[in-house]
This record gives structure tokens, C-alpha cells and sequence, in this order.
């Protein structure tokens, strides 16, 4: 009976594991929920729930009732009169007028100026977004000109962030780049890795904080166990490892087009324009030639595994450290054809073999069945129950399945829950930690999860609360939140890592 139920779940969340879906995540512009939540729910509700049931009983029809909701302002031809409008909340509707009469009676607005001032609203009431913002543009063109910031008034006032900008180093708060700290530790860095033999223990306590720019590939190299500690064996390393990897291209590359790897290949070929579509340097043909091979050598090398959707994402950081090291200024929008092909051979190289060690630590996330992740998933909710049961208990009332949003956590590494400049100083810390992929970012995704402890609270349905999960508005995120973000996971980690009692019911 019990297998019968595991198979009936499967087959309603068959789109589920190992799968990559085009949602509408954190490394696009992501929807303000502050502006958007209510709107969509209550289109959602009028469109595609059945009056009998408020809320979806599985992710499957969750993922099919709300597969238009991430479409939100392309149709710019709806008006007042439609469905979906008339449907909305009533309480959020009195709200709205109650708010309107309260403006006009402290402005005083003539009924003339009305339109123009619309934009006076608190952002919170604004409800219907794209096609009201589409009505008034038809009637003056400067409230046309403001109506790209409506979706910006709610948040906060920081300097922001470019999601296609300075990937390597960045703090959300503006800092200088490089303060008189940083330039002690980037000494510090340097005495160590120019020494005859690096102390790696020495090197993992400097790196936990994050490791500068400028040393990251050498330090990168070493702490994945890719370099040795020796400087005098380290070029040697270095070429032999290189030939080793062309020499499987030469061998292996060539039956791509064989029938017994088509499957494969394909699939590689399909991800590869999926992986960072906003970053221009991700869509260059020559980067994803080179993308395509790493894939594909290391699938027909790890057969226990093959290729799983997911993987590709993996090379991104250490591409973007190891082109580092050849380009001075922010890689995203450079063009790698300028490299000479000595450069590009080099950097696909050590990208290969990064990565490959990366996934020796964590293959059973990937074999049949996905065992490792399922377990990793498992030990979230059972660690999350213990952390805050408030969170766990409101999981249970709206009968979200951890699977549901943490399998994607576990299957990227948060790679696309965060933007790549948070991603590469969160893999400092995990290169630098003992079994960091694999054991410490069960606590990293703990931390996470209660991060956003208030949003998840005030969310009261399953399809807000998915929308919410796989939409967490990081985009503005740098150095500091990953910080904290650590620091936290640590602590849990101090607390229930040597306590299995604790973390059992």
C-alpha cells in the first residue's frame, strides 16, 4: 500500500525531481510579493480553482493552475470589465477606496489632477498592476513615464545591484571594494599560497570569510584538492591535468553522435541556453561549446550517474573564477573570443576537474532515484521542526511537501535561489569548510528557510506559499547577507550536528 501511495505521489509530481522548469526564479527580476501577492491569488482562484477546493492538492496541479501567473503584464489589452477584476478581495477593495478617499481628503486633488496623482498610492495598495498601469498610459504620458517605478516603491532604499553586474565582489551596502581589512587579509592570502607548502589548514580558517578576488582561482584550486600544497609540483600539476582532459575530448567527444549517447547529448545540448539566460557571457556559442563538453566528458565518465538536469548549473562559478584570472575588469559581458586559445583551453580544463571534485563528494544526489537528495530533504524538515515548529506546523496545515521547494535547493546548491556573485562567496566558504556541498549546506538551507520565517507565516494558502518559496526576492543580495546567512548555518550546525537527539523528534 505504501509503495502504491509513493507511486501515485510520483506520478502527480512527475515534473518534480531532476527536473529544470521554467520558473520564474531568483535569477530573473523577480515579482514584488508586496505588490503582485494579492492579484495573483485572487486570479488564480478565479480562473483555475473549482469553488469545491480553495487551494491545489498537489504541486502538479499547483504547477498547472499557476502556469500563467508568472505572465503577469503581457496582456496589456485586458480591461476593468474582465473576470479577474471583478473578482478581487473585498477587504483589500475597501482598503483601497478607504485609502483613496483618505488622500483626496488631505490633497484636496482636483477631480482633473486625479490620474496624475495616482501614483501617490502607498505601493501596498496597489493592487492590479500591469493592465491598470496599461489604462492610465493611454491618458497621460507622464504617468507613463513613472509607471516602470511602481514595481521598485516597495523596497527598500539601498544602492541596488545590477543582476548582471560585478559577479565577483560585491556588498549590498556600497562599501569600497577594497577597505584597509581586505588588503591585510589579501597579504595574508598571498604569504600563504607563495609559500613552498601552503599550510591548507591555514588557507580553509582565511577562506571561511570569504576569499578575495584576486587569489580566488589559486586558492579555489587548492582547496578542492585539484592543486597540491607543493609550489614546486604545482605547474607540472597543472599541465598534466590539462592534457589529460583534451586527451579524453579527442577519445571520448566524438561519440556524441553515437546512438548509445544521443540521449545524453541532447539533454546537454537543450540546458545549456537555460543556464544564467540574463548573463550575456553564459549565451556566447563559444561558452556554451565549452560547457558542452565538460557536461558531456563528465557524464560518460561517472555512468553510475550520467548527465542529470542541474549539473550544468555547477560550472558556472567556476568558469566565472577561472576567467577571472585572465580578465581585469566584471566578466558578464565579456566577449572570450579576445582570450587566445592557450587562455580558453586552460580555463575549460580546470573547470572540468573543479567540478568533477565537487560532485565526487556529492554523486548520490545525482544517481537513479536521487538518494541523496531525498535524504537531504528529509533531514531539512526533520532539523526545521526542531528549529522553529511554527514554520514546520504551518508547512503541515497548508500540506506543503518540503520536497516541493527544497529538492531544487538541494539539486543546485541555492544556485538559483541566489544571484552567481552570492553563489561564488558562498562556495568559499563551503571549499574551505569540512564536507561543505555535502554536509553543511543541510544547515546553510535551514538557515535559509527560517530567513524568510515572516513571509512564510503571513502566507495562508499552498499556492502563496509555493509562489513564495520559488520566488525569494534575493536580488539585491551581496557579501553581507551571505555573511549572516553563514554565520547562522554555523550555529545550527554548532547546535545539532553532534546532537542527534535534538534533531529527532
Amino acid at each position: 500500500m505504501a509503495a502504491e501511495n509513493s507511486k501515485q505521489f510520483w506520478k502527480r509530481s512527475a515534473k518534480l525531481p531532476g527536473s529544470i522548469q521554467p520558473v520564474y526564479g531568483a535569477q530573473h527580476p523577480p515579482l514584488d510579493p508586496r505588490l503582485s501577492k494579492n492579484f495573483i491569488k485572487e486570479r488564480s482562484k478565479a480562473n483555475t480553482v473549482p469553488l469545491k477546493s480553495k487551494k491545489a492538492s498537489s504541486f502538479h496541479e499547483f504547477a498547472r493552475n499557476t502556469s500563467d501567473a508568472w505572465d503577469i503584464g503581457d496582456d496589456e489589452e485586458e480591461d476593468f470589465s474582465s473576470p479577474s477584476f471583478q473578482t478581487l478581495n473585498s477587504k483589500v477593495a475597501l482598503a483601497t477606496a478607504a485609502q483613496v478617499l483618505e488622500n483626496h481628503s488631505k490633497l484636496r486633488v482636483k477631480p482633473e489632477r486625479s490620474q496624475s496623482t495616482t501614483s501617490e498610492v502607498p505601493a501596498s495598495y496597489k493592487v492590479i498592476k500591469s493592465s491598470s498601469d496599461a489604462q492610465l498610459s493611454r491618458n497621460s504620458s507622464d504617468t507613463c513615464l513613472r509607471n516602470p517605478l511602481h514595481k521598485q516603491q516597495s523596497l527598500p532604499l539601498r544602492p541596488i545591484i545590477p543582476l548582471v553586474a560585478r559577479i565577483s565582489d560585491q556588498n549590498a551596502s556600497g562599501a569600497p571594494p577594497m577597505t584597509v581589512r581586505e588588503k591585510t587579509r589579501l597579504e595574508k592570502f598571498r604569504q600563504l599560497l607563495s609559500s613552498h607548502n601552503t599550510d591548507l589548514d591555514e588557507l580553509r580558517k582565511c577562506s571561511w570569510p570569504g576569499v578575495p578576488r584576486e587569489v580566488r582561482p589559486v586558492t579555489w584550486r587548492l582547496l578542492s584538492g585539484y592543486l597540491p600544497a607543493n609550489m614546486e609540483r604545482r605547474k607540472l600539476t597543472l599541465q598534466r591535468k590539462r592534457e589529460e582532459y583534451f586527451g579524453f575530448i579527442e577519445q571520448y567527444y566524438d561519440s556524441r553522435n553515437e546512438e548509445h549517447h544521443q540521449d545524453t547529448y541532447r539533454q546537454i545540448h537543450i540546458d545549456i541556453p537555460r543556464t544564467n539566460p540574463l548573463i550575456p557571457l553564459f549565451q556566447q556559442p563559444l561558452v556554451q561549446e565549452i560547457f558542452e563538453r565538460i557536461l558531456f566528458i563528465w557524464a560518460i565518465r561517472h555512468p553510475a550517474s550520467g548527465y542529470v538536469q542541474g549539473i550544468n548549473d555547477l560550472v558556472t562559478p567556476f568558469f566565472v573564477v577561472f576567467l577571472s584570472e585572465y580578465v581585469e575588469e566584471d566578466v558578464e559581458n565579456f566577449d572570450v573570443t579576445n582570450l587566445s586559445q592557450d587562455m580558453l583551453r586552460s580555463i575549460e580544463a580546470d573547470s572540468f576537474w573543479c567540478m568533477s571534485k565537487l560532485l565526487d563528494g556529492i554523486q548520490d544526489n545525482y544517481t537513479f532515484a536521487q538518494p541523496g537528495i531525498q535524504k537531504k530533504v528529509k533531514a531539512l524538515e526533520e532539523l526545521v521542526s526542531r528549529i522553529d515548529e511554527q514554520v514546520h506546523s504551518h508547512f503541515r496545515r497548508y500540506e506543503v511537501e518540503y520536497l516541493q521547494f527544497a529538492f531544487r535547493w538541494m539539486n543546485n546548491l541555492l544556485m538559483r535561489e541566489l544571484p552567481l556573485r552570492c553563489t561564488i562567496r558562498l562556495w568559499d566558504t563551503y571549499q574551505s569548510e569540512p564536507e561543505g556541498f555535502s554536509h553543511f549546506h543541510l544547515y546553510v538551507c535551514a538557515a535559509f528557510l527560517i530567513k524568510w520565517r515572516k513571509e512564510i507565516l503571513d502566507e495562508e494558502d499552498f499556492q502563496g506559499l509555493l509562489m513564495l518559496l520559488q520566488n525569494l526576492p534575493t536580488i539585491h543580495w551581496g557579501n553581507e547577507e551571505i555573511g549572516l546567512l553563514l554565520a547562522e548555518a554555523y550555529r545550527l550546525k554548532y547546535m545539532f550536528a553532534d546532537a542527534p537527539n535534538h534533531y529527532r523528534r
